[in-house]
């Protein structure tokens, strides 16, 4: 297995506790991309797939950084919730409210 990916799993992995988001499913794969993106992110409800691109093009490597991506990533698990309330037709205010209710109070014991 490529060390990169190792570390970027493993940095992934500890801003998923850090967050306390360990209700979700998370896989791993290392492949190519085609966007020129460092790494993405899919998530389908409680399942994510995390991707760290492969094939990155040599022009981008002076700028790899894979702690980096993965903190990212990581990120975008973090706000998924209030992202996908923002897309729903119908929601109810308190939806939204508890949702940013439940990112503030994360970050509240991330930001000392």
């Amino acid at each position: 297995m490529n060390n990169d990916f190792d570390t970027f799993k493993k940095h992934f992995k500890k801003y998923q506790q850090l967050f306390g988001l360990t209700g979700y499913k998370v896989y791993f794969k290392y492949e190519p991309i085609d966007d020129d993106c460092f790494a993405d992110i899919t998530i389908i409800e409680r399942v994510a797939t995390v991707r760290l691109n492969k094939s990155l093009p040599l022009k981008h490597n002076p700028f790899r950084d894979v702690e980096q991506s993965a903190k990212h990533e990581a990120i975008h698990l973090l706000i998924h919730r209030l992202e996908y309330l923002a897309r729903c037709r119908y929601l109810f205010r308190d939806d939204i409210d508890e949702a940013t209710e439940e990112l503030v109070v994360k970050l509240e014991d991330l930001i000392k």
